[in-house]
């Protein structure tokens, strides 16, 4: 799949690449391919001999597979939804993060202006990760990359997926009840109150038959949301509960 053809390397430079492979959980059978992705322009003879266009190519391929992982994981979000957690997951901080995380500093070849700079900059840690993706890709072709991915960005979509996107807590919930319990919840109009043009619903969310703790919302989907999260506080004991008085005070009014 590659036209970088396999080139003899120095004994020393394997070893090093040897523990590079332990740590990324990767093993190639092309060692020229993670030789190149670690090279830095300021440390190859040309910018072609650098891993600038295995990052070109590096990118693009995160970006799709983080795109259908996040398609198949979150069925009940909107595109603006998986936009949010998309841009915050393939992006140079993230990429920047899995680098340290990987200590690929370690491995890197730089120049010898940049190898003697104590503090590597962000943008060469995140463009070797990707270079690392096209590498993998080119060695072990399709399977061989989405499961390097998923090993090193799913924590990081989760992460994104529970802040970024305000925390939807429906689709967390619907993927605890499908985990756990192998159903789908549903939620269950208990009350509404007030005029026509300003109504609170009060609603509880189920799994099978045992309903969770309700909650009021100024329209369906906010109840429902709330609902979902007094759910998830029961079920993990990691969120608190929406406080739902049960009185005729609408909440938030």
């Amino acid at each position: 799949m590659s036209n970088l053809l396999e080139i003899q390397l120095p004994a020393d430079t394997l070893e090093n690449l040897a523990a590079c492979e332990a740590r990324i959980g990767y093993t190639f059978k092309n060692k020229s391919l993670l030789y190149a992705s670690l090279v830095h322009a300021s440390g190859a003879e040309t910018r072609l001999a650098s891993n600038e266009r295995l990052e070109f190519l590096g990118d693009a391929i995160l970006g799709a597979v983080v795109c259908e992982m996040l398609f198949h994981r979150y069925p009940e979000y909107l595109e603006g939804d998986l936009t949010k957690i998309k841009s915050v997951v393939v992006s140079r901080k993230t990429c920047t993060k899995i680098s340290r995380e990987l200590s690929i500093q370690q491995w890197l070849i730089l120049g010898k202006g940049m190898a003697t700079n104590p503090r590597i900059p962000p943008s060469v840690l995140a463009d070797v990760f990707e270079s690392l993706v096209a590498a993998v890709y080119l060695d072990g072709g399709d399977a061989a990359v989405r499961q390097f991915i998923k090993r090193h960005v799913s924590p990081e979509i989760a992460l994104a997926a529970s802040g970024e996107v305000g925390s939807n807590y429906k689709s967390l919930l619907q993927q605890l009840a499908q985990r756990e319990h192998g159903t789908t919840p549903t939620y269950q109009l208990l009350d509404e109150k007030g005029p026509d043009h300003s109504k609170c619903f009060r609603m509880a969310a189920q799994i099978g038959h045992f309903r969770y703790p309700a909650a009021w919302g100024s329209n369906k989907k906010e109840a429902e949301q709330r609902a979902a999260r007094n759910a998830l506080s029961e079920l993990t004991g990691a969120l608190p509960d929406e406080s739902d008085s049960g009185t005729e005070e609408y909440p938030n009014r």
